[in-house]
């Protein structure tokens, strides 16, 4: 059964919910920007030096006094709202859908799955930090509406470009390839949000010294080259003596710009194993990675800015579950609990969503508890597999408790995860569906190097389902970064645009200025990172996948790995992206 568009069961109950939140908008947006005239981005206050704009004080004054009385003039307009709209929650789904026509990028690229038995699906997690404006002033972010719009556009540009695998005769000898400026297309609209003031956000720059590369249009989304190299280039330089593969999956631009006459290994795709068979390929992208079928976004919290990532993201992405999460008072009837703000995630699929249930963590405190952060559970539909059988996929996002220091909610919330996304699969399994991946990944708000994470570190999630990123309880891959950057330099030259924020992350000496640090445990002294082993910083974005539930027949491999850098200067964390290679013997499917 397809899932309803609408949140509400009729339409009159849907009329009455937009009336009662119609008149509590005024309000609502006079008190955001009375909070927001108040506070400054260190961009903005950079700027005004510069421009040696003295007026603020005054816009700040008038902007107070007018902003002050709108909201008083339509306090009693939204109190008669909310006692309208209040009530009606107890009726309204946790959840809109968006149903469009669906990309057929990824049904083309998978389009042989049922005679050849291999796929790939790509995956990607984000905090945006889409809060009201006048909250998300307090991260250092303005601008929430424009924030939204570039980021849906830097999205797409991302995903949608060719994905183009370079085969090179000899990968020791190869020297800089560039293939993403020469062969993808650049946006046409240009960015003038903060950090991207001095580039067109979706503008993918050129490098004076990179190789020119022909490429076969048989497939749009999925390219192959071959890229016969001549130069000989010292085997000291390379970044593993050993390369695993000579393919080389170019999901970024190179940062080799104006550099001639300087030849280096192909860095587009790297590749650090541990020697014990964990060989994880691994890059760091100015672009988001091509042909991404599963979104996952937290801190969507505006519903505004909601509305714009759809709207945006709707031509790539025909499935969207957004404005997710419960509000007023939780459970209905009650008041233990008023949630002022929906969960922020933000789910967008290239594949039907066939199910999907959301649960809210009752254990949140403090200022946590005023967000209806949860889980949000979704199974899709793949394709068919010998016309009796279904291929599907679970993808779970979520969004765990922030301040530091409450590690025991956390852990508790991870138990909770573990239980429903259990009963969710336990509850929505066919005996007709083959399950080809399972995935979960969100914001967790805790890392695998703080001593004060430690019990979170512990969790018996990580034997269930496999983290890309980690050794063990408070070990790392030594290629591993950091993904919360330092709010105050978030608008800093090395940061502040994609290709330097990728040039930084590359040079552990620099990237430890602008990554937030471990956490200590409180009153015990920390030595990090410990001798011999490298600076990571706080990384609390996973995508972790499970093998345990997907079909006996599937056999799973990591392609890549991504820390990706487009929204530079959009948000303040850096997002993830993981592709997975899925194997079926079809034949040993039971019919």
């Amino acid at each position: 059964m397809a899932l309803r568009e609408s949140p509400f069961s009729n339409s009159f109950v849907g009329g009455l919910h937009a009336v009662g939140w119609g008149l509590i908008l005024p309000c609502f947006w006079s008190l955001d920007r009375l909070i927001a005239v108040c506070l400054s981005t260190t961009l903005e206050r950079t700027q005004r030096q510069e421009q040696e704009c003295y007026l603020h004080p005054l816009k700040v004054f008038f902007g107070f006094i007018i902003f002050l009385t709108l909201f008083l003039i339509t306090a009693p307009l939204a109190f008669m709202g909310f006692l309208l709209w209040g009530p009606l929650q107890a009726a309204r789904r946790p959840f809109s859908y968006h149903q469009g026509v669906t990309s057929s990028s990824a049904g083309e690229r998978n389009l042989d799955f049922e005679q050849t038995g291999k796929a790939t699906f790509g995956f990607v997690t984000a905090n945006l930090c889409l809060l009201p404006d006048g909250l998300a002033r307090f991260n250092n972010l303005g601008h929430t509406q424009r924030r939204a719009a570039l980021i849906g556009q830097s999205i797409v540009q991302g995903v949608s470009r060719p994905h183009i695998r370079i085969f090179v005769d000899s990968p020791s000898s190869c020297g800089t390839l560039s293939p993403s400026s020469s062969l993808l297309p650049t946006a046409t609209g240009p960015s003038t949000y903060g950090a991207t003031e001095c580039q067109a956000a979706a503008t993918i720059p050129q490098d004076e010294d990179q190789t020119d590369v022909e490429v076969p249009a048989t497939n749009p989304s999925n390219h192959v080259v071959f890229v016969p190299c001549d130069e000989t280039e010292d085997p000291s330089s390379m970044p593993s003596p050993n390369p695993p593969s000579s393919v080389i999956n170019t999901n970024q631009n190179s940062n080799q710009q104006g550099r001639k006459n300087h030849r280096n290994p192909p860095r587009v795709l790297h590749s650090q194993g541990l020697g014990q068979g964990d060989d994880v390929p691994w890059d760091v992208s100015s672009l988001f990675p091509a042909n991404v079928d599963m979104l996952c976004l937290e801190e969507v919290f505006d519903k505004r800015a909601a509305l714009k990532l759809t709207e945006a993201l709707r031509p790539l992405y025909g499935h969207i579950l957004y404005d997710v999460g419960v509000y007023a008072c939780q459970p209905p009837g009650s008041c233990s609990s008023f949630k002022f703000m929906n969960s922020g995630l933000f789910l967008a699929s290239r594949y039907p969503v066939l199910e999907a249930q959301y649960h809210c963590f009752p254990n949140g405190q403090g200022e946590d508890a005023l967000a209806a952060k949860g889980l949000l559970s979704a199974k899709v539909l793949i394709g068919q597999i010998q016309k009796e059988k279904k291929a599907v996929g679970y993808f779970n996002c979520t969004h765990l408790h922030a301040p530091e220091g409450e590690g025991e909610i956390r852990f508790e919330q991870l138990n909770m995860l573990t239980k429903w996304i259990g009963e969710f699969q336990a509850m929505n399994k066919q005996p007709d569906e083959v399950v080809l991946f399972d995935v979960l990944c969100g914001d967790f708000n805790f890392d695998n190097c703080s001593p004060d994470d430690r019990l979170e570190q512990a969790h018996s999630i990580f034997e269930d389902y496999r983290d890309p990123c980690r050794v063990g309880p408070g070990q790392e891959k030594p290629w591993v970064i950091g993904t919360l950057l330092e709010q105050p330099t978030l608008y800093n030259e090395n940061v502040k645009t994609p290709e330097n924020l990728q040039r930084t992350l590359e040079r552990e000496e620099l990237r430890k200025q602008f990554i937030s640090p471990p956490v200590a445990h409180a009153g015990v002294p920390m030595d990090y990172p410990e001798l011999g082993q490298p600076w990571v910083g706080r990384r609390l974005d996973y995508i972790l996948f499970r093998e345990s539930s997907i079909a006996k027949q599937c056999e799973t491999e990591i392609e890549e790995f991504t820390f990706v850098t487009q929204l530079a200067g959009l948000t303040d964390h850096i997002p993830v992206g993981l592709r997975l290679n899925v194997t079926l013997d079809a034949n040993s499917v039971d019919g």
